[in-house]
């Protein structure tokens, strides 16, 4: 999907290079329709530059950083050496992943969908995401939940979720804690069972979440969440512990959570 209007000023912008002549570079923008901008010789690299040949040739992919804008003459003015190769790498997987989403997007309204359509539809997902590779990532991870506030109708949703679990990888992490649950009553078994479904999230837990819990050793039980990142994962792993602490401390028990596991005294 390419942008109709113009970049914005101090915007990082993947472009091809087009032409060369002795006093800069011409570069087509991948991500605008129809819009070249123009790097001169003094932006194109730090130091005298003898041949901007030596740092730049035709047909390249290059990240550039946006200096100035008129749209009145349609001049759109580039620097080069203004993006580091971080930045640079960085931007050139953004507008990759935005490629993907591009695809992903025909395969979920299908090739023969008119651009009207299509456009209607990027443009649903986009008021809501700041790209579209975020609004498939999103519901890949959560499902339609994920685009319950996206103005499209119930099958454009369901075909969008489909097409996203279907393409998308999707980036988890594990985090592990531990919780000591003991309670001398009578009935402290069950109310041990009872701390566990509660650490478990008594069949609560969001979809986009794992949460297991395991016996380690008398009266210690593992706490392992799988989340799409570290504080979702981390706020998740605190709220079972708590969830485990309350229950047992209201039947009478004691809880402690930790994060390293507790070996057995010599």
């Amino acid at each position: 999907m390419k942008y109709s209007g113009y970049p914005d000023q101090g915007e990082l912008v993947v472009g091809k290079v087009d032409e060369i002549a002795d006093f800069g570079v011409f570069i087509d923008l991948e991500e605008y329709e129809d819009k070249r901008g123009l790097v001169h010789i003094s932006e194109v690299a730090s130091g005298w530059i003898k041949n901007v040949r030596d740092h730049v040739r035709e047909g390249q992919t290059v990240v550039a950083k946006v200096l100035d804008v008129d749209q009145s003459s349609q001049q759109i003015d580039l620097s080069l050496k203004d993006v580091n190769e971080h930045q640079r790498k960085d931007k050139i997987q953004e507008w990759k992943n935005e490629q993907k989403a591009d695809n992903w997007l025909l395969l979920a309204l299908g090739e023969d969908v008119d651009d009207e359509t299509y456009g209607a539809v990027a443009n649903a997902l986009l008021a809501e995401f700041e790209t579209l590779y975020d609004a498939f990532e999103s519901a890949a991870i959560r499902g339609t939940e994920a685009l319950s506030d996206v103005d499209l109708d119930d099958d454009e949703i369901d075909a969008v979720v489909e097409t996203a679990r279907e393409n998308v990888s999707v980036p988890y992490v594990d985090v592990t804690g531990y919780v000591d649950l003991e309670c001398p009553a009578g009935d402290g078994v069950d109310a041990i069972k009872a701390a566990l479904a509660a650490a478990e999230g008594n069949g609560e837990v969001p979809d986009e979440i794992d949460l297991e819990v395991t016996y380690v050793g008398s009266p210690e039980y593992r706490i392992r969440v799988r989340a799409p990142d570290y504080k979702t994962a981390e706020d998740e792993l605190e709220e079972s512990a708590a969830r485990a602490r309350e229950s047992i401390e209201a039947a009478g028990g004691t809880g402690g959570f930790h994060r390293e596991r507790q070996e057995d005294d010599e």
